[in-house]
């Protein structure tokens, strides 16, 4: 009799999650009081995963979307919507759907039609703050000086977690006018809405790539200070057509062992074979691919078994534009150089590079490069 109550209980209890999930239930209930079962694996407190393309030429992005996007429900449980941003000239087109994306309709459209792009943006999510539904999914976009920026967020940021009226924190120094606010409930979207405003503050014209790698750094740092141990802060933001920004402050939350950072991966010559971790899927690179062609992939986990992926360090920022890392910002001059700094038809730029140039010590690189040193 033990037995038989025993089995039976097993079973309820297993039903029991299963209907949790697929009902979609509160998320406060599911990860607060009951790690998710599903396809014979838990876990508990879960996080939401980014993707981004940044590359050298326009390429598609089917390969790793398709990897990807199983992730949204399939061999993983990030089923509480899912969204996806590219950028096309100065435009951007974007997909958002509450539903997984495992199995989306548009998904599927989108893992199966080319669509080439220099900047692309994903997100699935697991809701830990804000409810499931659409306008609390990623990638959030915003425009500010006639461009369009974009955010995917990955985390748990206590400097965010604000009551139903509070008013956003302002960042930085220089204090302002909150003009970009949320739409949804996510502390996501607020931490996008605060950087924005915080940035619009200190610029009355257009910073260069370096000025903005710094000051963005600075930002971030007050965010993490805030709670440096409970802090959990990662993302993707793109800034126009060619440059994209990531950053991680990785971590897990409590009472969870599932760790949440980024990884990315250069593909540039000599292309070798990839095959998917989340599919039975494969492409030789080399068949596609030319000498010109280059490629950066950022994802929360590395959506391929054979290829060098690189963990970001523990509160690192990299600038990626034309498929390249840019790990500082006297590297970020390289950008400019490439004219992909930002650039609007409302705001002027910033007149003088050289005074950048010289306060991130570039002449005395670029003289001891010069010189053979």
């Amino acid at each position: 009799m033990c037995f038989i109550l025993k089995d039976v209980l097993n079973e309820t209890l297993l039903s029991l999650t299963f209907f949790l999930y697929h009902l979609q239930f509160s998320w406060a209930f599911q990860t607060q009081l009951f790690p998710l079962l599903h396809n014979n694996r838990q876990y508990l407190s879960l996080q939401c995963q980014l993707l981004g393309m940044n590359c050298a030429k326009p390429t598609d992005f089917t390969f790793s979307f398709k990897g990807f996007s199983r992730r949204g429900g399939d061999t993983d449980v990030h089923c509480h919507g899912w969204g996806l941003l590219f950028y096309e000239g100065k435009g951007i087109r974007c997909f958002h759907d509450p539903e997984p994306c495992s199995s989306s309709p548009i998904a599927d459209f989108v893992s199966n039609h080319p669509l080439r792009t220099y900047n692309m943006i994903s997100h699935i999510r697991y809701a830990t703050v804000g409810e499931v539904a659409l306008e609390n999914v990623h990638p959030f976009h915003r425009e500010m000086w006639g461009i369009q920026w974009s955010f995917a967020h990955n985390g748990d940021v206590p400097m965010f977690k604000l009551n139903p009226g509070e008013e956003l924190p302002f960042l930085g120094q220089m204090k302002g006018e909150n003009i970009y606010n949320p739409v949804g409930d996510t502390d996501s979207e607020k931490i996008f809405c605060a950087i924005l405003n915080a940035i619009k503050a200190k610029f009355k014209s257009l910073p260069s790539m370096p000025i903005l790698y710094d000051y963005l750094k600075k930002l971030l740092n007050e965010i993490v200070i805030y709670d440096n141990e409970g802090t959990i802060l990662n993302f993707i933001l793109g800034c126009g057509e060619h440059i994209s920004f990531a950053y991680s402050w990785p971590g897990s939350r409590p009472g969870s062992n599932v760790w949440n950072g980024l990884h990315y991966v250069v593909r540039e010559p000599p292309f070798q074979q990839a095959g998917l971790t989340d599919c039975d899927y494969e492409i030789d690179f080399a068949k596609f691919a030319g000498d010109g062609d280059r490629v950066a992939v950022i994802a929360t986990k590395p959506l391929t078994l054979n290829e060098p992926w690189v963990e970001f360090d523990r509160g690192q920022l990299i600038l990626f534009d034309q498929g390249k890392p840019h790990l500082a910002p006297v590297d970020c001059f390289d950008v400019e150089k490439a004219g992909h700094g930002l650039r609007s038809d409302c705001i002027q730029p910033a007149k003088i590079l050289e005074e950048d140039r010289r306060r991130f010590e570039f002449s005395k690189r670029s003289i001891f490069s010069g010189a053979g040193i």
